[in-house]
């Protein structure tokens, strides 16, 4: 097998579907769209997925990671690696808030060519792919018409009198 070839990988739980978003955040080389309901409960904090983020953002200086929440209370108040992470890299990390409650299916894209979903957000069950430029291509497109219509949510500035 090729380091190309295209992989599918059935998650049957939230364990395999947190498994997969480290794998797919570590194969990320130039651009990462995290789309979630909340992020909770999936490793965003940990410090493993702190330091796969950081080292992808340290990578490179046009690395870039949006991350797109339909609710971002978790993200902004019991969060604070990815709160420091976008302190840190406020010109290359975004945090903004759907306006679209629609959409229920989240989803994650790594370089136009990985991908990892879930069917829907209380169904843990998901689909990791691996070399699948097509279908990247399309949950990408999907995921910027998202952040297009979206709003930021988390601001790194802190404002005083």
């Amino acid at each position: 097998m090729t380091d190309d070839a295209l992989i599918h990988t059935r998650l049957d739980g939230i364990a395999d579907y947190t498994a997969a978003l480290d794998t797919l955040c570590g194969l990320a080389r130039r651009n990462l769209y995290l789309f979630e309901k909340d992020f909770e409960g999936l490793g965003f904090n940990s410090e493993a997925r702190y330091e796969t983020l950081r080292h992808f953002l340290l990578a490179n200086s046009v690395n870039q990671l949006l991350m797109l929440a339909q609710d971002i209370h978790y993200l902004s108040t019991r969060c604070p690696r990815m709160t420091m992470l976008l302190r840190q890299f406020d010109n290359r990390m975004f945090i903004r808030q759907t306006t679209n409650l629609h959409i229920t299916a989240p989803f994650c894209v790594a370089d136009n060519s990985h991908y990892v979903r879930r069917f829907h957000f209380d169904d843990p069950r998901g689909l990791f792919a691996q070399n699948d430029p097509e279908n990247a291509r399309a949950l990408e497109s999907r995921f910027m018409e998202m952040w297009t219509n979206s709003h930021t949510a988390i601001h790194t500035t802190v404002t005083g009198i």
